[in-house]
């Protein structure tokens, strides 16, 4: 059986590197924010964005895990102006207790935004997925290679494949983008990336395909 806790611990620690690395290229920056404006594969959201989501998914999820899940202010996104990376780090701390007492078994996580709970171990996966890709998120945002193994990548796509494709779940208000096309030659990376409304191909320039 996946062992999706510590996937998750693992992807969890690659978008902390990642998130680190942003912060030290804001350092070289005039006004050190040029960094966090910049455009990520999630429309509409820059890295600043998509590091609040991430900040509160994680909070989210570590309350869940704690039978706290449908407390609305539990998934509320911070402000995170301030120090974007000790609040994502203090986020990351924040499941792994959680995580490992709670996220392999059947205990119900609350998941307002799916509007259901799921077993902690099916929980724990979408996590694990959500993180997956947006560490593909920051990495293309900051033009570097992310550093997962392919064992993430074949695990993740087992969980893509099982995200429903109606309108709670897909879509401007749903918790992924809609499915693009395969590409030919499919690797588990990209297809993960169709499934779950990505191209492989974009990039924060103009040029790039979103």
């Amino acid at each position: 059986m996946t062992n999706f806790v510590e996937l998750d611990r693992l992807t969890a620690l690659e978008t902390l590197r990642l998130v680190r690395g942003a912060a030290v290229a804001a350092a070289g920056d005039a006004d050190g924010k040029g960094i966090w404006d910049r455009p990520t594969p999630c429309a509409g959201w820059n890295l600043l964005d998509l590091l609040g989501h991430m900040t509160a998914q994680n909070h989210g999820f570590a309350a869940a895990a704690r039978g706290e899940g449908g407390l609305p202010a539990r998934w509320r996104v911070p402000d995170i102006t301030a120090d974007p990376v000790r609040a994502y780090a203090e986020s990351v701390a924040a499941t792994v207790v959680p995580f490992a007492e709670a996220g392999g078994g059947d205990r119900e996580f609350v998941l307002p935004e799916l509007g259901l709970a799921l077993p902690g171990r099916v929980a724990v996966s979408f996590h694990f997925l959500d993180l997956a890709v947006h560490a593909w998120d920051l990495a293309r945002t900051l033009a570097v290679e992310v550093q997962l193994p392919s064992t993430v990548w074949e695990s993740a796509l087992q969980v893509a494949r099982r995200v429903p494709t109606g309108e709670q779940t897909r879509g401007r208000d749903g918790f992924f983008a809609p499915v693009r096309p395969t590409p030919g030659r499919a690797t588990p990376l990209t297809e993960t990336l169709a499934l779950l409304g990505r191209s492989p191909d974009w990039s924060p320039e103009p040029s790039g395909t979103r």
